[in-house]
């Protein structure tokens, strides 16, 4: 599981909800990924001067630090994403995406696709969140909701599925393991559409192999259905080729969000496999689909 920790909070502090997945593992990269559910409210504001702006910025470093230190986790890396200029006037009379001000984190492994990640949050502030909205006042997160939504946090229906099929889909991934022997495939596994991984078929590499490869591989882009991408990276000083495929089966969540299924194959840095990527995806997708 690679989402850790789950947290709701109002975006003037009030601490409405948190749940600790499963702990966090030692030495590995945490990522805190923030989704902002809050209303829009286009003010136009005066442009700071320089040493108001330092005099924030101090604030807040020094708020992260004590943060930081106060829970044992070391910051390395604050990334900043600028927000587009927008014209205000345009948007006095449009009606707000979000009502109230809510604010959820996360903190997961570093490799996780982010846009799927937020899927999963919005899922969970459309059917567990909204209707509570404001959090100061509002009734607690139900048990059946608290664990509908660690479900929806560690691909639980997804999970269910793949160990349906684990006895054909690890029959036929020997096939191939054996066929594509010679061409360099060391390894295959298949992870949910947040590329949380949930399965490994090869004597090379274990589940606990998996996540250390995919913590080493590099920014992953959108990928289309049925397409897939080459990426490097590595184990034990060992380089990986690894090639992401894009299913398109995977399970519906809420009978709202569709999580389709990736295939990785982990390979020697110099093999070539043509279109065998279409081959596993079809033999996959038919187990699984």
């Amino acid at each position: 599981m690679t989402i850790y920790e789950l947290s709701i909070i109002s975006t003037s502090g009030f601490p409405y909800f948190n749940i600790i997945v499963r702990p966090i593992p030692e030495g590995g990269k945490i990522f805190l990924r923030f989704f902002d559910f809050s209303e829009n409210r286009p003010v136009v504001q005066d442009q700071l001067d320089l040493n108001s702006k330092f005099d924030l910025t101090a604030g807040l470093i020094s708020a992260l630090f004590e943060f930081a230190r106060n829970i044992d986790k070391k910051i390395e890396v604050l990334e900043f994403k600028p927000k587009k200029q927008k014209d205000t006037t345009k948007n006095v009379n449009k009606k707000s995406k979000y009502q109230g001000d809510v604010l959820i984190t996360t903190q997961t492994e570093s490799f996780l696709l982010h846009r799927s990640v937020g899927e999963k949050i919005k899922l969970i502030y459309t059917h567990f969140i909204n209707s509570k909205i404001p959090l100061d006042s509002a009734e607690t997160v139900y048990e059946n909701e608290e664990k509908k939504i660690i479900d929806i946090l560690t691909d639980s229906k997804a999970r269910r599925k793949i160990s349906k099929s684990q006895n054909d889909l690890k029959r036929r991934a020997n096939d191939f393991l054996n066929e594509m022997k010679d061409y360099g495939l060391w390894g295959i596994s298949i992870t949910s559409f947040d590329l949380s991984p949930i399965v490994s078929f090869g004597k090379k590499y274990s589940l606990d192999n998996v996540y250390d490869i995919l913590r080493h591989i590099g920014y992953i882009p959108e990928i289309v259905p049925l397409e897939w991408i080459y990426r490097q990276s590595f184990y034990s000083d060992e380089q990986i080729q690894v090639c992401i495929i894009k299913s398109d089966v995977g399970s519906t969540v809420e009978n709202i969000l569709f999580e389709p299924f990736f295939y990785l194959l982990f390979a020697d840095p110099q093999s070539y496999f043509g279109e065998f990527p279409a081959k596993l995806t079809s033999a996959f997708n038919t187990i699984l689909g």
